[in-house]
């Protein structure tokens, strides 16, 4: 790994901490509205039946009404932690051409799959977030296909 792609990493992993800080900050307006409860408490309704208090409430759930309501911080969060999916895919795999395409075709594959999950949330967050998802996903096949098939990167005279 050479000092360029670890320094990378690292402003990255700032960046990925600092925009998760943000996520989970906005996200807490969820306590202040037990209205919402019921749509946007995924993960603590995987624990119990029901929130009844503002203390149930899972610190996950606070992520997923951010993407839900405001999605500036979660789109940043997710554009950077898939920013050092790729990088770390590329530094593991930049010898191969076989496992290089593999991991941006299973990237693109997740991306797709996640596409169906957010799809049919009415939100702006979920309209965000599937746009999001579908053009990472056909970036990554496409980026696959291209790395495959090795296109010329320079011109010929």
């Amino acid at each position: 790994m050479t000092f360029n792609h670890l320094l990378q990493m690292i402003i990255a992993a700032l960046f990925l901490m600092v925009f998760t800080f943000c996520t989970w900050y906005e996200g807490s307006e969820i306590l202040d509205r037990p209205w919402e409860w019921k749509y946007s408490t995924h993960f603590t309704q995987v624990n119990d039946d029901q929130a009844m208090e503002a203390s149930d409430i899972s610190n996950l759930d606070h992520f997923v009404y951010a993407a839900k309501f405001k999605p500036l911080f979660p789109f940043l969060m997710v554009t950077i932690a898939s920013y050092l999916t790729i990088l770390t895919g590329y530094i593991l795999f930049k010898r191969s051409i076989k496992k290089m395409v593999l991991f941006l075709l299973g990237l693109g594959v997740l991306f797709l799959i996640s596409t169906g999950f957010v799809s049919n949330s009415p939100t702006v967050g979920g309209e965000i977030f599937t746009a999001f998802f579908l053009i990472g996903g056909m970036i990554a096949i496409i980026g696959a296909a291209l790395y495959y098939f090795r296109m010329p990167t320079g011109f010929p005279y």
